[in-house]
C-alpha cells in the first residue's frame, strides 16, 4: 500500500528546502506525496524553533492536525525540524498526540522510519547526529516552478549570544561548488528563471571547504548557466562582505545588485553583549562601502529591540542609524529571552512591553522611509516577474528584481485588453503609485 505523505514546513527558506529534500525521499521511497497534509494518511510539520513566536506557530500547527488525527481523517502525525531537533526529551512528553518525533539527522532515513511506525503501528523516535542530515538532494518544489531556493551550507559558527540556531543546526558546513551548480542547473532546465541562494551565513560559503570565503566564486560560476536570469543572495554577514563579492555583484548581469545582511544593531555596546562585531561608524562605512561599489544596490536588513541591557540611548543610537543609512528594505524584531543561549542569563532583560514599542517605532521609520523611496520610482519602468492575478484588487502582481520572495513588497499592474501575461514571464510596467512596501503599475510593452 502506498501511503499519502502531505507536509507543512515553517519557518524560513532553509527550512523549507530540507523539507522539499525530506519529501523527494519518501515518493522516491514509493509513498505518495500529497499537497495538503489534511488530506494525507501521514501528515508531517516541519518545524521551526527559532524564537518563541515560531515555536508557539509549530505547536499550534502540531495541535490542529492532532485534531484532524482524533476525528480519523488523517492516520498518523509526524513531527521533525528544529523544535523536534532543540526540545527532545520534551516532545513526546508535552505532545503525546505526535506518532513518531524525528531529529534533522533522522531526514535521511525519513522512509524506513515511517514505515516502521505504519507497519508496525509503534511510536518512533529518532535523533541522529546532526551531520547526518543531507546537505542537499532531489526535492519536490514547493515555491512556483519560476523560483527556487537553493541551500549552500548548513549550520552556523558564529555564536552570537541570543542564537540558537548552532545548538540545533551543528557548526558550518558548505556544499561542493560542483553539488550546487549541478542542482542549479536542473532547476533552471525545469523552468526556474530566478535562484536564491541560502544559508544561516552565505557569506561565510567555502571557508570550511576551500580556505577562503567562496561565495564571489560560486556565483560567478552560476552565472554561466544559460537560461537563469536571476541570481539572488541572502542571509549575509556583515564581518565577511570581500570587495571580491562587490566586484562580482557590480560586474556579473546575472546576480541582483540585492543584499541582505542582518545587523541586528548599530551600538557598539550592544553588539559586543550579541558576540558581534562592529558599532555605528563601521557599519556604516560598510554601507556606504557596498553602494560605491554596487552602484544602485538595494540593502536589506533586520535589527533586534530589546536586547538585555539596551537602554534608550542605545536604541537611539539604532534609530538614528536606521534614519541616516535609509535601508531599502528592512525587518526589526523584538528580542526573544532563548534558553540555552548566553544572552537568555544576562542581567537587565527588557519588558515585553518596551521591545515591541521599539521594534514599532522603528518600523514606524523604515515605513516612512520606503514610502518615499517608492515615491521616487514614479514614472519609471521596472523589470517584473509575473507571480499572479489579484482578483480582489483586479490586477496582476508580481516582484521587480529589487524583492525577495515573501519578505518584501509586490508590484501590482494593470494589462491592456485582451492580453494576458504567462506566469514567471518577466514584463515592464511603469510605476504609478506607491502603496507602503507595494508599488503599482502599467505593463508596457511585451513579456519575456
Amino acid at each position: 500500500m502506498a501511503y499519502k505523505v502531505g507536509m507543512v514546513s515553517l519557518g524560513c527558506a532553509k527550512n523549507q528546502v530540507d523539507g522539499e529534500v525530506l519529501m523527494a525521499s519518501l515518493k522516491n521511497a514509493g509513498f505518495e506525496t500529497v499537497d495538503d497534509a489534511a488530506l494525507a494518511d501521514i501528515a508531517i510539520v516541519n518545524t521551526c524553533g527559532f524564537i518563541e513566536s515560531t515555536k508557539r506557530e509549530s505547536i499550534e500547527e502540531i495541535l490542529e492536525l492532532a485534531q484532524l488525527k482524533k476525528e480519523g481523517r488523517i492516520q498518523k502525525l509526524v513531527v521533525t525540524g528544529c523544535l523536534s531537533e532543540r526540545y527532545q526529551a520534551e516532545m513526546h512528553k508535552e505532545l503525546p498526540e505526535v506518532d513518531a518525533v524525528l531529529g534533522i539527522g533522522a531526514n535521511g532515513d525519513i522512509a524506513p522510519l515511517l514505515t516502521r511506525m505504519m507497519e508496525k503501528n509503534q511510536y518512533v523516535e529518532s535523533f541522529p547526529d546532526k551531520s547526518k542530515m543531507p546537505l542537499c538532494g532531489e526535492r519536490v518544489l514547493t515555491t512556483p516552478s519560476y523560483f527556487a531556493y537553493v541551500k549552500i551550507a548548513e549550520g552556523c559558527d558564529n555564536r552570537c549570544s541570543y542564537c540558537a540556531i548552532p545548538l540545533i543546526r551543528g557548526g558550518y558546513r558548505s556544499r561542493t561548488m560542483e553539488s550546487i551548480e549541478e542542482e542549479c542547473r536542473a532547476l533552471v532546465a525545469n523552468g526556474a528563471k530566478e535562484l536564491i541562494l541560502i544559508a544561516q551565513d552565505t557569506s561565510r560559503y567555502g571557508i570550511d571547504l576551500y580556505g577562503e570565503y567562496s561565495l564571489a566564486k560560486l556565483m560567478e560560476r552560476l552565472c554561466r548557466i544559460d537560461g537563469l536570469c536571476w541570481l539572488r543572495v541572502l542571509y549575509c554577514y556583515p564581518d565577511s562582505i570581500t570587495d571580491e563579492l562587490l566586484e562580482v555583484m557590480a560586474r556579473e548581469e546575472k546576480i541582483l545588485p540585492y543584499i541582505d545582511l542582518p545587523l541586528q544593531h548599530a551600538s557598539g555596546k550592544i553588539l559586543r553583549a550579541m558576540n558581534r562585531r562592529g558599532d555605528r561608524r563601521s557599519l556604516t562605512a560598510l554601507m556606504e562601502r557596498i553602494r560605491e561599489k554596487v552602484p544602485g544596490v538595494v540593502l536589506r536588513t533586520t535589527f533586534i529591540t530589546g536586547f538585555p541591557g539596551e537602554t534608550e540611548e542605545d536604541f537611539t543610537q539604532l534609530a538614528e542609524f536606521v534614519k541616516d543609512v535609509r535601508f531599502e528594505r528592512m525587518g526589526c524584531f523584538a528580542y526573544s529571552q532563548e534558553e540555552d543561549t548566553p544572552a537568555a542569563l544576562l542581567p537587565d532583560q527588557i519588558d515585553e512591553d518596551v521591545k515591541e514599542r521599539r521594534a514599532e517605532i522603528l518600523m514606524d521609520d523604515q515605513m516612512a522611509i520606503m514610502e518615499a523611496q517608492g515615491e521616487e520610482l514614479l514614472g519609471q519602468t521596472l523589470e517584473v516577474l509575473v507571480e499572479g492575478f489579484d482578483r480582489y484588487a483586479e490586477c496582476w502582481f508580481g516582484r521587480s528584481w529589487r524583492d525577495a520572495p515573501d519578505i518584501d513588497g509586490k508590484v501590482f499592474f494593470t494589462v491592456p485588453e485582451g492580453r494576458r501575461p504567462r506566469l514567471g514571464s518577466f514584463v515592464k510596467v511603469k510605476i504609478h503609485e506607491c502603496m507602503d512596501a507595494d508599488l503599482a503599475g502599467e505593463w508596457e510593452g511585451e513579456e519575456a
